[in-house]
């Protein structure tokens, strides 16, 4: 009965794996060997699981495979999943996420082996590595909005996604977060900002996580050291900027608490265009001349947003 099954899900799968975009009707005529209604379902359970695009295109239903999720498709691993079911016991133990880490390394796993594996246990009606499958080809294009993700939203893309789950999805991506800062800092100590190049390549690694998930504005301000070295970074307000809100005291204060000889200005762009306004240009120039006085030199103002990094100094 297993065998049976499988050769008529390859009849529809291998098909269609090569084909990029097809209408309902061309993949009807391109699996002969199926039933038109077993083209249907098989269909709709790709797209279940993200990796079939649907579209209405003229009264017509189109599908486009996900990109991404094309990538790590392995047709025989789908199609052991439809036949095992939703137990991972069931599945191969060469293809179970655990075992394929350790005969591999956890590099060699993608996307949904890493969360599987996190999920940990599935339930009833879904397996740890289907939930993983779906929630993966969810998010496939835009994997860093998964921490934005709530409880809620998870369990709707799959009931494998329960409280335990989310909880350890969320701690595993904290942790991996925490450990990136950690070598972040390591790799800092060995860096010398004396260019606009510099500067923005160092934003772009300090500050990626404000980049990608800020919701408002902060300010933030990078002491340097005689050499130029980073020395810390400090948040100095949140909220809208505003040359009348960033006094130079509350900038200056922890520079001066750190002997820094010169400081980086950097403040985010939730919007994502990191195109400086002329609020910003103002703000600048306000702590540039306060600097002076201070004799603390402000190297650069640098914008970052969620494609890119500005600086304000290259476009006075």
């Amino acid at each position: 009965m297993s065998e049976q099954r499988r050769k008529r899900l390859e009849s529809v799968i291998h098909p269609l794996v090569d084909l990029d975009d097809f209408s309902s009707d061309e993949a009807k005529r391109r699996c002969s060997e199926a039933k038109p209604s077993y083209v249907t379902r098989t269909l709709g359970q790709l797209v279940r699981e993200g990796l079939l695009r649907e579209s209405h295109v003229d009264d017509e239903i189109r599908y486009r495979w996900n990109a991404t999720a094309r990538r790590d498709f392995r047709p025989g691993e789908w199609i052991d999943r439809q036949i095992h079911g939703v137990q991972v016991k069931e599945t191969p133990a060469q293809e179970r996420p655990r075992e394929r880490l350790a005969r591999h390394g956890v590099a060699a796993l993608s996307n949904a082996d890493l969360l599987a594996i996190l999920i940990r246990v599935g339930v009833q009606k879904e397996s740890a590595i289907v939930g993983a499958q779906k929630i993966a080809n969810r998010f496939s294009s835009r994997i860093d909005e998964l921490p934005k993700c709530s409880a809620a939203e998870l369990k709707k893309i799959s009931p494998a996604a329960t409280a335990s789950s989310y909880a350890q999805i969320m701690a595993g991506i904290e942790l991996g977060r925490r450990i990136a800062q950690v070598e972040a800092q390591a790799a800092r100590d060995t860096v010398k900002i004396t260019s606009t190049s510099e500067a923005i390549a160092f934003c772009e690694r300090e500050f990626q996580r404000l980049a990608i998930d800020g919701v408002q504005e902060e300010f933030h301000i990078v002491t340097l050291d005689t050499k130029h070295k980073p020395i810390l970074a400090h948040r100095i307000t949140v909220g809208t900027l505003d040359a009348s809100l960033v006094h130079p005291r509350e900038v200056f204060r922890p520079a001066i608490r750190d002997a820094a000889a010169a400081v980086i200005l950097v403040h985010n762009h939730p919007s994502g265009d990191p195109t400086p306004s002329r609020e910003d240009h103002m703000v600048t120039e306000q702590l540039t001349e306060a600097g002076q006085m201070l004799g603390i030199n402000v190297l650069d103002h640098i914008v970052v947003a969620r494609d890119s990094c500005v600086s304000i100094r290259e476009c006075s």
